[in-house]
């Protein structure tokens, strides 16, 4: 075999390899650009309907719907913590139509419930961060606390003080455990099925903190039924602009915000996962979806897919530390 035969060999078997990449490339980058004409788009809000993970997914579905140019239908699958909503859609096929809407327990999961059907961080994608909002601790009208100082001296002056939250293991839960125990006080917990039946204690007396999100607090301090004390995160409310943050208030660096995001099954297309993302951050700031938003005490969140993964793995760690620090299980 002379030289320019071993080059002619070499140059066919170059190009035919190629050709044969490029051909198994066709389909995946046809499916791509083809989404999302095959049908109906659906977003899995994991938990009930009427809850904020519903309400937000009905406030995002119209105009997500007028963007794609492709029905966009939510869909309720609650039930642990989120955590059956978010095993669906992690077992979803990975084509772009199945995302789930979740709610800041889908960070704290991993971590709770240690018999997950799926892999957090290996079966699910982060497409899109889409806010955060602080959460209240607010407390009766007729208790003598004014400030959390207050309650911060009569629990190291002896009294035994509860707070309720909307679950064993929830957010509320998890960051009033860090706070109390990394600075030295306690505080007695006392978990709800929800954000109803906590309020209803909490305004009619029964249990002298409740911490919730905006959405579900702000109302009974609207009516003067509840006061509020602290919020949770490192800047003031929007909606609540005379209450002060946790750090004002001595405990410098302290952040536990409540947050929102949406997930694809891991192995959906890049390029699917990015045109979703750049359509959610697009709808998040129509003003009539940013004024709905706002009302339930939401800070809206623009970002990229890595920056979304980076910020709910940075979750899943911090409060996976606090669950096992603390020994805390699952209801």
């Amino acid at each position: 075999m002379n030289r320019r035969t071993t080059l002619s060999t070499l140059l066919s078997a170059t190009l035919g390899g190629t050709a044969l990449l490029v051909g198994l490339a066709a389909p995946l980058a046809a499916n791509a650009q083809a989404w999302p004409s095959k049908g109906p788009i659906k977003l899995v809000a994991v938990f009930p309907p009427g809850g904020s993970v519903d309400q937000v997914s009905r406030i995002l579905a119209p105009a997500l719907q007028q963007a794609l140019g492709q029905t966009v239908i939510v869909e309720n699958k609650g039930g642990a913590s989120g955590s059956i909503g978010a095993g669906f859609v992690a077992a979803a096929p990975p084509d772009g139509y199945t995302f789930a809407v979740v709610f800041d327990t889908h960070g704290v999961n991993p971590a709770l419930q240690p018999n997950l059907p799926y892999d957090t961080r290996k079966d699910l994608a982060t497409v899109a961060m889409l806010g955060t909002s602080p959460m209240v601790l607010a407390t009766h009208v007729d208790t003598p606390y004014k400030t959390f100082a207050d309650v911060v001296a009569a629990v190291k002056a002896g009294k035994n003080v509860g707070y309720g939250t909307i679950g064993n293991g929830s957010l509320g839960h998890l960051a009033m455990t860090l706070l109390a125990k990394g600075n030295g006080f306690d505080l007695t917990h006392v978990p709800y099925r929800g954000g109803g039946p906590l309020m209803q204690d909490a305004i009619a007396g029964h249990v002298p903190l409740a911490i919730g999100s905006v959405f579900v607090v702000k109302p009974h301090i609207d009516s003067k039924r509840l006061r509020p004390l602290v919020v949770t995160t490192d800047k003031r409310s929007a909606q609540l602009p005379d209450v002060p943050t946790l750090a004002e208030s001595g405990y410098a660096g302290f952040n536990a915000p409540a947050w929102w995001a949406v997930l694809a099954p891991a192995k959906t297309p890049a390029d699917i996962v990015n045109r979703m993302n750049t359509e959610i951050n697009k709808a998040m700031q129509l003003p009539d979806v940013a004024s709905k938003l706002a009302a339930q005490g939401i800070v809206v969140n623009l970002g990229t897919p890595a920056a979304a993964q980076a910020f709910v793995e940075k979750q899943m760690d911090t409060w996976a530390q606090v669950v096992k620090a603390n020994n805390i299980k699952a209801d």
